[in-house]
């Protein structure tokens, strides 16, 4: 059976014309959606996490944008993660160990969990993001023990940046379900 989808939305909920969105409605994915998702806090929205996995049957992939990728981090963390999360897509993790002036909830999900992740994971990081540099992306993709794939200077990979549709993303998706799950699954 083909693990199901775990959209993991960062700070105010990824909007409707954000990839995530978009991926929700295409690939009938589970999601993630915090009681307030403008105020990250590492133990309740790992706990909003644990309750949608538990909720969701059968083998499940995460995939998590900015502070939805810390969201996952901290879970993992915090829980030890999950023996039907067979893996997890991470895009765009945003620094929060960083001060942001326009975002300044993001120090929530400070300190940034450095330790090895218990599932496959692939980080995809822009050359140009505002809220975490390349090198440091590459850092926790190292401290993770994750893949890691450079998307060009695309920005925080999200609306702003032109990422609404994100097909180059939904391959990296299919990618890394094909190298997660058996050869006897069917992919989309």
């Amino acid at each position: 059976m083909t693990p199901t989808i775990v959209i993991v939305p960062g700070l105010g909920d990824s909007g409707p014309e954000h990839w995530q969105s978009l991926w929700t409605e295409k690939f009938g994915a589970a999601r993630v959606q915090q009681d307030d998702p403008d105020s990250p806090i590492p133990a309740a929205w790992s706990q909003r996490l644990q309750e949608v996995i538990e909720a969701t049957p059968g083998d499940l992939v995460l995939v998590g944008h900015s502070c939805g990728v810390l969201n996952i981090v901290h879970w993992a963390a915090l829980t030890g993660g999950h023996g039907r999360v067979k893996g997890a897509l991470l895009v765009s993790p945003t620094d929060a160990d960083r001060a942001f002036a326009e975002y300044p909830a993001v120090a929530g999900m400070a300190p940034v969990p450095m330790q090895e992740l218990p599932f496959p994971a692939l980080v995809v990081a822009s050359e140009n993001d505002p809220f975490a540099s390349f090198e440091r992306a590459e850092a926790f993709a190292d401290a993770w023990g994750a893949a890691f794939i450079s998307a060009g200077e695309a920005g925080h990979i999200n609306v702003a940046s032109g990422h609404g549709d994100w097909p180059d993303g939904e391959v990296l998706l299919s990618e890394a379900l094909h190298a997660w799950t058996p050869p006897d699954i069917v992919r989309f």
